[in-house]
């Protein structure tokens, strides 16, 4: 897990998924929003008909923060001294199950995806 403060709370989400453009993949939609903070913010949205039960709601978002934590978007930067809040809503179409690693794995492959993309 990360920080709380780079942690969205859920009014900061609703304003970002406002205002923005989304890039997509076939899972997952990013939401990016310049912030005047001092570092990057995140967050991610799963809805409930994506999950069957909170724990594998719980073990998604474990794995995307452990994943930004690993990515070069969590300390770094953007371009020029830009720092944004990043929102990653999966959608609701999709059906995340934490005994499938063929699941697992494709959650992952959308987030690098989205990562690179951004950068």
């Amino acid at each position: 897990m990360i920080k709380k403060i780079f942690r969205l709370k859920e009014r900061e989400v609703k304003k970002v998924l406002w205002k923005t453009k989304p890039f997509f993949s076939s899972w997952i939609v990013l939401n990016k929003k310049e912030n005047k903070k001092s570092f990057n913010r995140f967050s991610i949205v799963i809805w409930a008909k994506s999950v069957n039960t909170n724990v594998t709601r719980v073990f998604f978002r474990r794995n995307f923060f452990d994943k930004i934590r690993d990515s070069s978007l969590y300390l770094d930067n953007y371009k020029e001294n830009k720092f944004y809040d990043f929102v990653f809503v999966v959608k609701k179409q999709t059906k995340l199950d934490r005994k499938k690693i063929e699941t697992i794995k494709s959650f992952e492959n959308d987030l690098n995806f989205l990562i690179k993309k951004v950068k």
